[in-house]
């Protein structure tokens, strides 16, 4: 079989994405999905994503780690196909769109893409840590010289120890100046670090805010492969109005057998 891909990167995490409203796509084979995303053998990507219809909104996210597996919510992943919905033609400015952990609604300008994620309500505290649902599961934690931290053998070694085989992802966070903030992370499902993490991001700024270490409603976080900014309110307890913002961009297209 012969199929037409798109590759999107937003801040270097970058996906696959296939147009799969004929649902031709065989979703169940998750080693053709792994296939896909080896850096080796196949495409290469963070993940592979399949924009379908949806009864009720503009479309559907379905979302596959690089593992071949299906994951849960992907903020750079939704950012990327909020682009790739625009390119297709199924949407304009602003879209409504439906995801694993429910609906999203954002807006895109040119390259840019603010997506609204889900409220958070819960930060649980771990050793030297905090813990937190943003979409995904997120483990957020302070280092010292993040840039030669170990993060692939540190993250996994927290990713399994504490939080088991269902895992969780594993954010390391540094402090640049009041409202800003470098972040590395490793990613479950990925199995390594990655250059950006969307949900990851959002959970430092909303664990920032929480620890005392953020002031403003806003963070400015920087990843290795880019900038992205988290705005937030805070209202009876609850992280509320959370926007994720920034690029999403078109890298090339394709067409791949198997």
């Amino acid at each position: 079989m012969t199929t037409t891909f798109y590759k999107y990167q937003g801040t270097g995490n970058d996906f696959i994405m296939i147009d799969n409203r004929s649902l031709f796509f065989p979703k169940e084979d998750q080693n053709l999905v792994a296939f896909l995303c080896s850096r080796r053998f196949g495409i290469g990507a963070d993940g592979l994503i399949l924009l379908e219809n949806d009864a009720s909104l503009d479309f559907k996210m379905v979302y596959y780690n690089s593992d071949g597996k299906e994951g849960s919510m992907c903020g750079n992943g939704g950012r990327c196909i909020v682009a790739f919905a625009k390119y297709l033609g199924i949407i304009d400015t602003t879209t409504q769109f439906m995801a694993v952990d429910g609906p999203h609604s954002a807006s895109v300008n040119e390259n840019w893409v603010r997506l609204k994620m889900q409220d958070v309500k819960e930060l649980k505290s771990k050793p030297n840590a905090l813990y937190l649902n943003t979409g995904s599961p997120h483990h957020v934690q302070f280092v010292s010289d993040l840039e030669k931290f170990n993060v692939a053998k540190e993250g996994s070694k927290i990713r399994y120890g504490i939080y088991g085989e269902t895992g969780s992802n594993i954010n390391f966070v540094e402090q640049v100046t009041g409202d800003t903030f470098r972040v590395r992370t490793y990613e479950r499902g990925v199995e390594d670090e990655t250059l950006s993490c969307g949900t990851g991001v959002t959970a430092v700024a909303l664990a920032m805010h929480h620890l005392g270490k953020l002031k403003d409603n806003f963070a400015h976080i920087i990843a290795l492969g880019g900038q992205l900014k988290v705005e937030f309110d805070f209202e009876n307890d609850t992280y509320c109005k959370v926007h994720l913002n920034g690029e999403a961009k078109q890298v090339f297209k394709g067409e791949i057998s198997w």
